[in-house]
């Protein structure tokens, strides 16, 4: 089994680090070839809001197909997108690409979007990969390595993402791109996941079912408390998505941003590899906000100068947190959620979870272009704190982190005192429960 479980993972790794290579280079390049903040934040919106929206429906084909089925649908729908966005771009003036209000760029943009995001349906069959194959008491330390995974794609995928764009341009990052994508099928197909059937106990397991989903997480104690938690924090976490790579293009070059970016994932694999190897503890809820309360405190602190080594010292730290939070979600999910189940709650958590991010992204490039920049480049922010703080456009965007750093360690601290974080602390200490007390009632 966990020969299986290392072979599905290393799959799901490569394929991860294709998509991930795909949506950072074009973002990198949107933003080098029109110098828009606008555009930059609009497509972190379209991604963050696909993602939100994707979640139900790819969360149905993982319960409704075997996992490798659903792996394998995944590859071929990345690989179709791909082709097409490299037929877009070839066929298209280069000049054009200059003008954010180019259709011909946004559609090449949606194309290698949507190629990413089929990508997630991996990520939804892969945690319940980890039910099937993993027994309960070993599957915080499989989610470890789950994360660790993801630090491996994020990592590779940072550095020649931005290598790759500044010295072969996009065109060879797309044949790239879909060579992996052709190498991760063929190596799919010889793997062999042993499911002793798909079961399908309810009427409504073969379609999308949302009212059933969320009857299914009602039942648990706390459950939602969980996921409107990491909803609010997605929510600011849309400020750094949408806005990150353009404070830190304006410390270093494309190339050492890539670069550093490959490094700062390091966090990912050392948060992972921590998790794998010592598990979330007796009390993982409590990790888990511990964790949110450390990362806020980062994200307050490292932009308050203009410091690419004040950046990659907090960064890093977010990024080695973040492992356990996704860690402790998945874990609780896999044991109080019947597996015939686990793909649309994992689905229905990741849509609600994200739905937020796009209104953040949507907004907050507009916010930061029309308020926090002109705040402390001509307005009364430079000449109140101007002078120890910084001024000009840059600074404008880490009065903005820091401003949603603050917010974030507030909502934590009254998170802590919440009665849903107190239900379900409870609830995960109990030993595994019967299939039955989580059914859906009349199924």
């Amino acid at each position: 089994m966990m020969k299986t479980f290392y072979a599905v993972l290393v799959n799901s790794l490569v394929a991860s680090l294709t998509n991930n290579f795909v949506w950072f280079a074009v973002t990198f390049w949107v933003y080098l070839e029109t110098k828009s903040v606008i555009a930059t934040s609009v497509m972190a919106g379209v991604y963050l809001a696909t993602v939100a929206v994707s979640g139900f429906f790819l969360g149905s084909i993982v319960d409704r197909y075997k996992k490798k089925t659903s792996m394998m649908l995944s590859g071929i729908a990345t690989l179709i997108l791909y082709l097409l966005a490299l037929i877009i771009f070839m066929s298209t003036p280069e000049q054009a690409f200059k003008s954010d209000s180019n259709i011909n760029l946004w559609i090449f943009i949606v194309l290698t979007l949507f190629g990413a995001i089929t990508g997630n349906i991996r990520s939804i069959a892969l945690s319940t990969v980890v039910t099937i194959l993993i027994p309960e008491d070993g599957r915080d330390k499989a989610n470890g390595l789950v994360g660790t995974a993801n630090g491996v794609s994020f990592l590779i995928a940072s550095i020649f993402s931005g290598l790759v764009i500044g010295f072969l341009g996009i065109f060879w990052m797309l044949v790239i791109a879909i060579g992996l994508t052709v190498l991760v099928i063929l190596h799919l197909m010889t793997i062999h996941i042993h499911e002793k059937g798909i079961v399908h106990v309810e009427p409504h397991t073969q379609s999308v079912d949302i009212k059933g989903t969320i009857r299914v997480v009602a039942l648990v104690p706390g459950l939602f408390g969980l996921i409107f938690f990491n909803t609010f924090n997605n929510f600011l976490g849309g400020v750094f998505m949408s806005l990150m790579d353009a404070y830190g293009l304006s410390l270093v070059s494309v190339q050492a941003w890539g670069i550093l970016w490959g490094v700062l994932s390091l966090g990912f694999i050392v948060g992972g590899l921590v998790v794998a190897k010592k598990g979330l503890g007796r009390k993982p809820l409590r990790t888990l906000f511990l964790a949110n309360i450390v990362m806020w405190i980062v994200t307050v602190i490292f932009p308050i100068q203009a410091s690419i080594e004040l950046l990659t010292a907090g960064m890093f730290i977010y990024l080695c947190l973040i492992p356990v939070v996704e860690a402790t979600e998945q874990t609780i999910l896999q044991k109080v959620i019947p597996p015939e189940r686990q793909g649309r709650v994992f689905g229905f958590a990741q849509s609600i979870e994200q739905a937020a991010s796009p209104v953040t992204a949507f907004m907050i490039g507009p916010i930061a272009k029309f308020v926090f920049i002109p705040f402390m480049t001509t307005g009364a922010g430079a000449g109140l704190i101007g002078s120890w703080f910084g001024t000009g456009a840059p600074r404008g965007l880490a009065l903005l982190f820091i401003a949603t750093g603050v917010i974030g360690l507030i909502v934590t601290l009254l998170a802590m005192q919440s009665a849903a974080y107190h239900e379900l602390s409870k609830v995960y200490k109990k030993p595994e429960p019967d299939t039955d007390a989580v059914a859906v009632p009349g199924s």
